[in-house]
């Protein structure tokens, strides 16, 4: 079984693409960015398969990453 991040929805991380991100990039993340994890209505829930629905701070959608490109801490 794969070894996945896990996140905690509301939870602020540093995005850090892995492969997977990288070759297929989420929606509107940037390397660097700070984004909070969080559960959409009617999605599957955060580390669902080693995902999670990600916004930015000021509530605009961001996208789905792997939780390996989510780093704790906001600095």
């Amino acid at each position: 079984m794969a070894d996945f991040n896990r996140v905690r929805p509301g939870g602020l991380y540093r995005y850090n693409p892995v492969a997977i991100d990288r070759l297929h990039p989420p929606y509107d993340v940037n390397d660097g960015d700070i984004v909070r994890v969080i559960n959409l209505l009617g999605c599957p829930k955060a580390n669902t398969m080693g995902h999670a629905h990600v916004e930015h701070l000021d509530g605009t959608f961001a996208g789905l990453v792997c939780t390996n490109s989510l780093r704790k801490g906001s600095k």
